[in-house]
């Protein structure tokens, strides 16, 4: 650990939401110079879905963040939690996982962090390890050290009691659990999304309760999606799975916007905070391009996961597919009912939004400017058969690829 603690911070402090208490995490980190023993770091992770995303990856480039800096990095994995389910941020009780469905998914995780964290250097725990071993008077004097007025000051908490939704006492014990969890391991520092604040400040009183030194919390934007909006979910289609074929996860990537990339390039890239300052500077000075920045972090992100070869060969499909032909990174992608075995070609333009009307579609068609799966349409009278995708491409740059549902 040869960086100063400024230096330190500088590190810690990059694209973090916020540090509580900062001037607590610089106190730890002077101390932990001064004797030679590493700030212990935790995140808590719930095996909630096999496959991690680059939204959780977050956490994990933090992780080794800490991991660099020479701090031990512990990677939590929720099983017993898990069995309960997160409430945070839901309307409504989270169904619980199986005990199976838990050990399945767990397995996964380890397998796949070690694609960031130097496995060496990581110590994988499971919260079953101490919760299992719990008595049923162990749970209520852990209990009994917070109230329900603290819990009804979680915002999901609150509006379902507002709302009178459905709340279950277990729901209660996940912040106590995730906040023993820290006692448990003794956590100088743990990490969360911005979602896991409250559990996380949880942790903070009950090291305090337990008489430990309270962990300084330290929470992480939520990484938002392909659509630039919402946050990275499987369920919403916008995310990026690091298994995911390196052509997949490349094509992904490139499709994002400029402000997206900027985004992405802060929380997942090795990058150095200088690299990326100069990165900047280049993009508003137009020395260089939207395009080449985003394919060196799409290069970067699937070298990562896939190796530099998979990541070489996707630069190169990728180019000879859309670039080498002309067509755009990001095709808009349409479905139209199609009740007749067959719908006339300007009649699906119009239904698309690519004409104003089949009248011009009719033209535009005449006068050559039409192609269907790359071949120039000349027939006014061409119909497409249902239960088909084509890509059409009306003039120079209206591209979409629309499939034409039969039977609807």
């Amino acid at each position: 650990m040869g960086m100063t603690v400024d230096e330190q911070l500088a590190l810690i402090r990059r694209g973090a939401e916020e540090i509580l208490v900062e001037e607590e995490l610089r106190g730890k980190l002077a101390r932990s110079l001064a004797t030679g023993r590493p700030l212990r770091v935790k995140a808590g992770f719930d095996p909630t879905a096999p496959d991690l995303h680059l939204g959780h990856t977050v956490l994990i480039q933090k992780l080794k963040h800490f991991q660099e800096l020479g701090h031990q990095v512990i990677f939590l994995i929720g099983d017993f939690t898990g069995l309960i389910g997160d409430p945070s941020g839901k309307s409504e009780t989270r169904k619980p996982l199986t005990e199976e469905e838990v050990q399945h998914n767990a397995l996964t995780y380890e397998r796949q962090i070690f694609k960031i964290l130097d496995a060496d250097k990581t110590l994988v725990d499971f919260n079953s390890r101490w919760m299992k071993a719990m008595s049923a008077q162990d749970l209520i004097s852990l209990a009994a050290r917070h109230t329900v007025a603290r819990m009804l000051e979680r915002e999901d908490f609150h509006q379902r009691f507002v709302n009178h939704a459905p709340i279950s006492i277990h729901e209660f014990l996940y912040p106590l659990i995730q906040g023993y969890d820290s006692v448990a391991l003794e956590a100088d520092v743990e990490l969360g999304g911005t979602d896991q604040k409250f559990n996380l400040l949880v942790g903070r009183e009950l090291q305090r309760e337990y008489g430990q030194e309270p962990q300084v919390v330290l929470t992480m934007p939520l990484l938002e999606g392909l659509d630039g909006v919402n946050k990275m979910s499987k369920s919403l289609g916008n995310y990026v799975g690091i298994d995911e074929p390196p052509r997949e996860m490349f094509g992904k990537l490139m499709s994002v916007s400029d402000d997206l990339m900027l985004r992405y390039y802060e929380l997942l890239s090795d990058r150095s905070q200088a690299d990326l300052t100069r990165m900047k500077a280049d993009l508003d000075g137009g020395g260089l391009h939207p395009r080449q920045a985003k394919e060196d972090l799409a290069r970067e992100l699937v070298a990562r996961y896939h190796g530099a070869g998979a990541a070489d060969e996707a630069v190169r499909e990728f180019n000879a597919v859309f670039r080498d032909k002309g067509l755009p990174e990001n095709i808009e992608e349409v479905s139209l009912s199609c009740a007749e075995s067959a719908i006339w070609l300007p009649k699906v333009m119009h239904q698309a939004g690519m004409v104003s009307s089949t009248s011009e579609g009719r033209r535009l068609i005449s006068q050559g400017g039409v192609q269907v799966d790359d071949i120039k349409v000349s027939d006014v009278n061409l119909e497409l058969d249902a239960g088909q995708t084509y890509l059409i491409k009306v003039g120079k740059r209206k591209f979409k690829r629309i499939t034409l549902k039969a039977g609807a």
